[in-house]
Formats: structure tokens, sequence, C-alpha cells
């Protein structure tokens, strides 16, 4: 099982993928892509540390993506990604401007191959304004393209608005 929740920032997209990690009943592996740069940002991740149940793995990584699933997929285990657009930040900003798409390639021919469960979180930023800047304006266009090709991909897709999931793709989960 692949899916992927979307929403914008503060949508309830993490606590929604944090309950279906639970739900699922499995060894949940959380996989975070956030780099602590500034205070702002590790008063972020206390946050989301401090509201995951304790003995939840670990596993940090800001780049190589495919990876880590690789390496950490199994039967009977759930990878919890949050967030893919973090990861698409911190690989605009990779000295190699080949890096995103090579990192992108990979993940889409990997995650067809995974075993167990794999919850996607990603901030779906294409329902505003036009950036003005270049690298906003790209952002949004490599977020967006990653989502669609995820989607195609994924067998449950959700958006999440105020705290409440909507079906995109997929059966509803179960309660």
């Amino acid at each position: 099982m692949i899916e992927l929740i979307l929403g914008g920032a503060r949508s309830g997209k993490s606590r929604l993928a944090e309950q279906q990690a639970i739900a699922s009943g499995l060894e949940v592996v959380y996989i975070a892509t956030s780099q602590p740069l500034d205070e702002e940002m590790r008063a972020r991740i206390r946050h989301h540390q401090q509201s995951r149940p304790a003995h939840w793995q670990l596993v940090e990584e800001p780049l190589a993506l495919a990876g880590v699933l690789r390496e950490q997929a199994a039967a009977g285990r759930c990878l919890l990604v949050d967030c893919l657009t973090l990861w698409v930040t911190n690989l605009l900003l990779d000295d190699n401007p080949q890096r995103l798409h090579d990192e992108r390639q990979q993940l889409l021919d990997t995650l067809e191959t995974l075993p167990g469960h794999i919850i996607l979180v990603s901030n779906e930023t294409g329902m505003g304004v036009v950036p003005m800047g270049e690298l906003s304006r790209r952002y949004v266009d490599e977020a967006g393209w990653l989502h669609q090709e995820l989607a195609r991909r994924c067998d449950r897709v959700q958006f999440c608005v105020a705290g409440l999931p909507m079906l995109l793709k997929g059966s509803a989960v179960a309660n």
C-alpha cells in the first residue's frame, strides 16, 4: 500500500498520516526530511517529535530518500515520510543542479517495488498565486509535477483541509 497525503500548511496532514500509521498496526519508521537550519525550524521539529509515539523509529534524511526507503521498507512495516516538499526544497538548494532530477527519478522508480505500507506527506503549494521569484516558481512547479507522478503510482491519495481528509483516489480508510 502506497499512499499520498496532501494539504496546506497546518492542514492536519501530518496528524492524519500519523493516525493512519498507528491504525496500520505495523512497526512504524518515521522518515524526516527536514533540516534544522534555524531556531524556528528546530521548534517545529521538536513539536513533531513530541507528538509522535516514542517507540517509533526515526530516520533523518534530507536528500537520498529512495535509498532510505529501500533500506527501511519491509513487510510488516509502515514507513511515514514527512515531508516531500521539504525534500524538494533541500534538493533545489543542493550544489548539484542535476541531483533533484536524479533523486526524484530514483524515488519514482523505487516506490512500486517496496514491501510494506508507505505513507508520503507533502504540502500542496499550487493553489495560491503564482510566485514572483524564479526559485519559488520552480519550487511550485517541481512539487506539482512530483505530486502528479506520485498520485499515478499511489493506491490512495487524500487531501487534508482543516483537519478533514478528502479521498481523491482509492478506498477509504477503515475505522
